[in-house]
């Protein structure tokens, strides 16, 4: 590709622009086809729901709620039709009781943050054919079905309630929720953004009882966003715990039906804490409660009686650095009512144990220098474990079963590259999907054996498309940095391809902690990076230290100091790609999101110049206008670690910038607040450093909705054509 230069450029650049926009070259990749038309975006298996037999499954499919046969693959009933009732005319989404004859169904989805959402509920009895509706005095939040599906709890304005489907009024559980106050039976910003969750009240097995958290986040600062587009733009204003300040105090309480009592679970007196995960045991007496101190460095199981609320710690472990795994799968019970399966990288990698809560005995299932991946699911009738791990390279996923004394393990899934497992409820079919770098996903239906019997979809006409329109391979490589570190990449390089040119290199780059760029699966961007290639750039993604795949002390490297090793060999593996003879070392750009804008920042304002140009789109430039639960656990407060903040931050670099540079956000970002681009934007100015900026009004992190996406990538698009 030439380089630009003066009149010419222009010329060029639009002549490109207008090319990758209308598609008038056969073969071309355009934004068109990328945005608008989708014609690279693979079929997905979605929505599918295992049956309680094991031998079927439903998915919904228009406004019909289907049920299919595993073994032959054809449909056998249709379980509900929208299209019969005079009431609802679509629905989001749907579950069932244990007896499988009442369906709630979702409607009216209207987003809150990330997970969470509003919506309207309706039971519908398959025998009786009726539908009714779960309320009709409010809209409501995460409707859950009762085991027997006689009852629906939910929670409407930070209170929970209890729908008998066979009573006309509701039963209301809590009464002191208020907005910004207090919420019952859903968590708070932080909780559900950091701790992966939407739903604060589970059922209990024999459904008697309700578990449920309650958070006063009275102590809370709110941050406020303006939300625009009326003649007075609205204050939007929710609880934020930023780095060092206060949290919502949490508490765990068991609501009884039968006596309408509600019992407070014993957590310890400690309350500057966190409760991340509730869960019922195979003791439907028993509530398992997981409690994290501040630090995340010591985890500890609790086993409280649901009557009484008294308490023990079953189980405790710590590290020197922080606890990483809080889900709902670090703990599985088992049906005998002392063991749990439990994960922990207790020997530096992440690997499953078996524990014996009543004795206090503790036997590994797994063991070796690689990281599990994922649970998958327990056979309880034969005995088998279902992960996946990165036993094979940190690159690959791979599907496994083993028994719980950790003998007869064997590998299920045969092809390289990324696979994952969703298993039938008796584990006699698992449907895996696999992709790599070059091929788009495939699913298939294969026995618990791993025997195939039957493709579903193998994207045939995705890949043909890829095909015509010349995608190029990614190759993947190490990057050998002068610190020492062997880093694991990924480069594409245009079709046509001749080692004795140079070529501009565009990086892309994420490398928070416990991420991975870097795997041998289909990618998200791969179209846009495609479409970089037959411009003639290079493009490539390294992860640097802190990432996953690869033991504890390489993913925990970065603790108490975010941003300082990343960067180091960030910079240090662009210069590498710069001594290859044929990457045009002016020529090196990079581009990064969320965390990857921070890196982008960090290396434009740090890398002595070494980058032509950069794009960060909604970063971090101060971790102390981040949220408690994240930056806490791998910086610890900014109180303890002043430093670690401070030295990183690209707000306190900005007299580095060198090279042309492009931010941008949204300014309704809930997470990454738009108060870091202009706090940056401030520091750029002050230091006389020319850039440019775009900003998205009331758009959120993941910038979206309408044309925005369209308009995004046509913007930074334009910026990498004109710059590098």
């Amino acid at each position: 590709m030439a380089i630009y230069r003066g009149i010419t450029f222009t010329l060029v650049l639009l002549t490109g622009m207008s090319a990758m926009l209308t598609g008038q070259q056969t073969g071309q990749i355009t934004l068109d086809d990328i945005y608008r038309e989708g014609i690279f975006t693979p079929e997905r298996l979605s929505g599918l729901s295992s049956m309680k037999d094991g031998l079927h499954y439903t998915i919904r499919s228009g406004s019909r709620i289907e049920k299919y046969s595993y073994l032959t693959g054809e449909r056998t009933e249709v379980l509900f039709d929208a299209d019969q009732s005079d009431r609802i005319d679509r629905f989001s989404g749907y579950s069932f009781d244990e007896s499988e004859e009442k369906i709630l169904i979702e409607t009216n989805r209207e987003r809150i943050y990330r997970r969470s959402y509003y919506a309207d509920y309706w039971v519908y009895d398959r025998k009786e054919k009726t539908l009714r509706p779960v309320s009709e005095t409010g809209r409501q939040q995460l409707g859950t079905i009762s085991p027997d599906g006689s009852q629906v709890a939910f929670v409407r304005d930070n209170n929970l309630y209890v729908k008998d489907m066979n009573e006309t009024e509701e039963m209301q559980i809590t009464f002191d929720g208020e907005k910004n106050k207090i919420i019952n039976g859903a968590p708070d910003w932080v909780y559900e953004e950091e701790f992966g969750f939407a739903q604060g009240f589970y059922w209990s097995p024999d459904g008697k009882k309700i578990a449920f958290y309650r958070f006063d986040e009275q102590r809370v600062r709110e941050f406020h966003m303006t939300i625009f587009g009326e003649l007075y733009p609205e204050a939007y204003r929710f609880k934020y715990p930023k780095a060092g300040e206060e949290n919502s105090v949490v508490s765990i309480h068991v609501y009884d039906l039968e006596s309408g009592t509600t019992r407070t679970m014993d957590t310890g007196e400690e309350t500057d804490l966190y409760l991340p995960r509730i869960k019922w045991t195979k003791d439907a007496e028993v509530l398992s409660i997981m409690r994290l101190n501040r630090l995340q460095n010591q985890l500890e199981i609790l086993h409280a009686d649901a009557a009484t609320g008294e308490s023990r710690v079953v189980y405790r472990e710590e590290n020197k650095y922080f606890i990483s795994e809080a889900s709902d799968n670090t703990v599985t019970y088992l049906p005998d009512k002392k063991h749990f399966i439990l994960i922990s990288e207790r020997d530096g990698y992440f690997h499953f144990y078996l524990y014996d809560f009543v004795n206090g005995v503790i036997s590994p299932i797994t063991s070796g220098p690689f990281d599990i991946d994922e649970f998958v699911g327990y056979d309880e009738k034969d005995g088998l474990l279902y992960y996946t791990s990165c036993e094979v390279s940190p690159l690959e996923r791979h599907l496994y079963s083993i028994r719980l004394d950790g003998k007869r393990k064997k590998q299920l899934s045969l092809k390289k590259g990324t696979n994952r497992a969703d298993f039938s409820r008796s584990f006699e079919y698992y449907i895996l999907t696999h992709s790599t770098a070059n091929i788009p996903p495939e699913y298939t239906l294969h026995r618990r054996d791993g025997t195939l019997i039957r493709v579903l979809e193998d994207n045939a006409a995705i890949r043909d498309t890829i095909r015509r329109y010349g995608f190029v391979e990614s190759e993947f490589l190490t990057v050998s940095t002068e610190s020492g570190q062997e880093l694991n990449a990924w480069m594409m390089k245009p079709a046509d391809f001749d080692p004795a040119k140079k070529y501009p290199l565009f990086i892309y780059v994420y490398g928070g902690p416990e991420s991975q760029n870097v795997t041998d699966s289909w990618g998200g961007r791969t179209a846009w990076f495609q479409m970089l290639v037959q411009q003639g750039y290079m493009v490539a993604s390294v992860d640097n230290r802190g990432t996953n795949g690869r033991g504890e002390e390489f993913r925990k490297a970065t603790y108490m100091r975010l941003g300082e090793l990343e960067t180091i060999d960030q910079v240090e593996a662009a210069g590498w790609f710069a001594k290859l003879d044929y990457v045009d070392e002016e020529r090196i750009g990079i581009f990064g999101w969320s965390y990857g804008g921070f890196m982008t920042s960090l290396c434009m304002t740090k890398g002595d110049g070494l980058f032509r140009m950069g794009i960060a789109v909604a970063p971090v430039t101060s971790w102390r206008y981040y949220d408690t639960v994240y930056t806490e656990r791998f910086m610890r407060t900014p109180q303890e670690n002043p430093e670690g903040y401070d030295h990183n931050s690209p707000v306190h670099f900005a007299e580095g910038l060198q090279g042309k540079f492009l931010l941008i956000h949204g300014s309704g970002d809930d997470n990454v607040h738009f108060q870091n681009s202009m706090d940056f934007a401030e520091a750029l100015v002050q230091a006389d450093k020319q850039f440019e900026m775009q900003f998205y009004p009331n758009k959120a992190h993941g910038i979206s909705g309408g044309n925005t996406t369209y308009h995004l990538y046509t913007r930074m698009t334009g910026f990498i054509l004109e710059n590098l």
